[in-house]
């Protein structure tokens, strides 16, 4: 097996972990180390999150060629400063992000490419029974945290949506670092929260029998891809590389599908969450490592939302589909049929 592992601070976005990420001579300890310069591919993700699972267990046991792992994403591919403390610094060749931050750096970076989609995660609305709520409307009023420009205040947003009410309607938190969001809930110092997993979770946790929880299926999922740019897609050694490691995903998206135990351990070292809470976290992701069916129409509908709160023109669902570019995938999935 062979990662690079690199610790720094939580990345921000579609995913992290409310936990302190182990120290960087602990996560990654019983990984092989790649040499320098044996490094196939740069890979700048989500560490601490569940969604990178697939991604992890490709490293660890079906890419031999060596790739390095390190906090980021997106960011990473264009140049782009890191945010302070959400992740590290460094040029990838590929990297994970959730589609909303697609939708932002794509905006002034139109060659980024969305290649496959690693995981789709269901989110929901956690919330304080004493603090009277039984359903979505009863968050009137209520204190919700969320994560402003995420994922995550898209999800509250499209929630509330379906009740009739809009952000306006309740009282946003948005001051919180994820790390505190559990424990703040299970104080009272907030009503409820809307965020991705295993924030969620540690949610549920502290309030224990307290706990309403209100799902988000049929209304939204995140779409967790595995990005890069066209530059990269038109160099063929790294096309290549690219290829190969795309192939790696679906042989540990099977695998966790036989058996999640080496993924869910895997997970662990890098974000340090317990096995407890990532066991009861898991059910609520999809390990795809394929084609989101309808990611266009996601892309066109939250690209709505993303423009107005801009202040600017949505762009056109042509210029959307600009970012999605599935050729590599179409190669590795025709090559596996013609295996079979």
């Amino acid at each position: 097996m062979r990662i690079v592992a690199c610790a720094t601070a939580l990345l921000l976005a579609a995913c992290s972990a409310s936990t302190t990420p182990p120290p960087a001579a602990t996560v990654g300890a019983t990984f092989e180390p790649v040499p320098k310069g044996a490094v196939a591919l740069r890979l700048h993700g989500f560490r601490e999150s569940l969604e990178i699972a697939p991604v992890l267990l490709a490293a660890d046991k079906y890419y031999p060629q060596g790739i390095a792992i390190r906090r980021g994403g997106i960011p990473n591919l264009i140049g782009a400063s890191s945010t302070p403390g959400y992740g590290d610094e460094g040029v990838a060749d590929i990297a994970t992000h959730a589609e909303t931050q697609l939708l932002r750096y794509s905006l002034d970076n139109p060659q980024l490419r969305v290649i496959m989609t690693v995981t789709e995660g269901d989110y929901r609305i956690v919330a304080r029974r004493s603090a009277g709520i039984a359903q979505l409307a009863d968050l009137r009023g209520k204190r919700v945290a969320v994560l402003p420009n995420t994922s995550s205040a898209y999800f509250l947003q499209r929630m509330l949506e379906t009740v009739g009410m809009a952000m306006n309607d309740v009282e946003l938190v948005g001051d919180l670092d994820l790390a505190d969001m559990g424990e703040a809930l299970g104080r009272g110092d907030i009503d409820a929260l809307a965020i991705w997993e295993p924030e969620a979770e540690e949610g549920a946790l502290a309030l224990g029998p307290d706990a309403v929880e209100i799902s988000g299926r049929g209304v939204y999922r995140e779409i967790f891809n595995l990005n890069t740019t066209a530059g990269n897609l038109a160099d063929p050694d790294k096309r290549m590389r690219i290829k190969q490691f795309l192939g790696a995903i679906i042989e540990a998206a099977d695998e966790i599908e036989r058996d999640p135990r080496r993924a869910q351990q895997l997970v662990g070292q890098m974000s340090g969450h317990s096995p407890q809470i990532i066991a009861a976290a898991w059910p609520h992701h999809t390990y795809l490592a394929g084609k989101a069916p309808d990611l266009l129409d996601v892309l066109v509908a939250e690209e709505r939302w993303l423009a107005e709160s801009q202040g600017r023109a949505p762009r056109s669902r042509e210029q959307l589909a600009q970012l999605i570019d599935y050729t590599l995938l179409d190669e590795v999935l025709a090559a596996r049929g013609a295996r079979r």
